[in-house]
């Protein structure tokens, strides 16, 4: 299926990508609070399938799964359109898996603060987390590696929809 051409991105779907990728990559540097209701709102619901899912592996993968789930469900995706060649599928996938860093980049933030309510009344994932990796202390730096992970992923995908949208057409 890998030697199959990647299909044509039309204009429209080239011009909704670039705007899906950049307007995320903005919301992701500039927002207080990047919180998309109904993506983060979906995005909620992955992590939290994720602990009893990979809890099945026992406690710590259970603790990991949250995060492991809210990454693998869009990465999945992009790999199912890759499989499939769809150029425009792929770069919002893995935009939406951009988007699910920054997310996350917020979770960990919070780490020794805990302001953000959880759902549930559960332990707060990534104070578990930083505290096995003896790093609570460095919550807002691995937040800020991520949230850069993040956004040079959503450049990285704008740039690739780019290169697709030109080789389509030569």
């Amino acid at each position: 299926a890998f030697r199959t051409p990647w299909k044509p991105m039309g204009v429209g779907a080239f011009g909704f990508c670039v705007f899906v990728c950049g307007a995320l990559a903005f919301w992701g540097l500039a927002a207080r609070d990047p919180w998309i209701p109904l993506l983060d709102g979906a995005n909620l619901l992955f992590h939290e399938a994720g602990h009893p899912l990979f809890g099945i592996f026992g406690e710590g993968p259970g603790l990991y799964g949250g995060t492991l789930m809210q990454l693998l469900v869009p990465l999945v995706a992009a790999g199912n359109f890759a499989w499939r060649r769809e150029t425009a599928a792929v770069a919002l996938a893995l935009a939406w898996a951009c988007q699910n860093l920054v997310n996350i980049a917020r979770y960990v933030a919070d780490a020794r603060e805990q302001i953000l309510p959880l759902v549930g009344g559960r332990e707060h994932d990534w104070e578990g987390i930083l505290l096995r990796w003896n790093a609570l202390a460095l919550d807002h730096e691995v937040s800020r590696a991520l949230k850069g992970v993040a956004v040079a992923g959503l450049l990285a995908i704008g740039l690739w929809a780019s290169y697709r949208f030109r080789a389509d057409r030569s």
